[in-house]
């Protein structure tokens, strides 16, 4: 592991995220999964079933990322064309792989389910593809360069993290502070995060409202200062400071 930054992006696929119909969760895991290994979240992406805008999202993200993972389109339905579309954006061939059609007869086997053509679609690998474990359902993902192809399914994705992380680099752990102000609002306290921010230029600040409901239906509210950083001397002299200048800390 190195100090330096370390970052990814999530390109999230799928029209049914777009629509509403369903909740991505992803993200956030993916973000609690990298963090202890000293990789963080620069950017995500929502986009749809469509393999143009696959590749064009994907293109900019692998170029200006050091990691980025995919998630959903990879079964076996029509509209599953992650595949297709991060082997277009590698300028790969794909089709059927020995290995993958392997793990699938093995899965489909020991439930006695038929192997059909639809299910044959997740064997398709891009050339040169590393396979990424699926300890759920069997169907697994892929790895080309420094892109991880996940299922969408959160539970499926979660278990394929497992077979990733001893294939990535991380940086320098970031470490998170937070001081819990009462009765105060973000206006209350904008320039000192405001000064605080350019005299700390190396610490991330985030202030986030609250509100709370006590005994009779009274609302308390305040506001919660969080400090982010690789660097925890620096990050200990930010709290420190703030916490001198803040004021109602609980």
């Amino acid at each position: 592991m190195d100090e330096r930054a370390v970052k990814a992006a999530v390109l999230v696929i799928g029209d049914e995220v777009l629509s509403g119909r369903t909740q991505d969760v992803n993200i956030r895991q993916i973000a609690e999964f990298l963090s202890p290994l000293g990789i963080t979240l620069g950017e995500a992406r929502v986009v749809s079933d469509l393999e143009a805008d696959i590749v064009e999202a994907l293109n900019a993200l692998r170029a200006r990322w050091d990691y980025v993972f995919t998630t959903g389109g990879i079964g076996p339905t029509h509209d599953d064309i992650t595949a297709d579309a991060v082997a277009a954006a590698f300028g790969r061939h794909i089709d059927v792989r020995e290995d993958a059609l392997a793990i699938l007869h093995e899965w489909y086997a020991k439930s006695g389910t038929q192997l059909t053509s639809a299910r044959l679609r997740m064997a398709r690998i891009p050339d040169g593809a590393s396979l990424i474990a699926n300890p759920v359902t069997g169907a697994p993902g892929f790895q080309v360069e420094n892109v991880f192809v996940l299922a969408g399914v959160p539970k499926i994705a979660r278990g394929m993290l497992e077979d990733i992380a001893h294939r990535l680099e991380g940086g320098a752990v970031t470490q998170s502070l937070s001081i819990r102000l009462e009765g105060v609002r973000e206006g209350d306290i904008a320039e000192i995060l405001g000064q605080a921010a350019k005299d700390f230029p190396a610490i991330s600040i985030g202030s986030y409202p609250w509100f709370q409901e006590r005994e009779g239906g009274e609302l308390s509210r305040g506001v919660a200062v969080v400090l982010r950083s690789a660097d925890g001397e620096t990050l200990a002299r930010a709290e420190q400071t703030l916490k001198s200048q803040l004021p109602a800390q609980s």
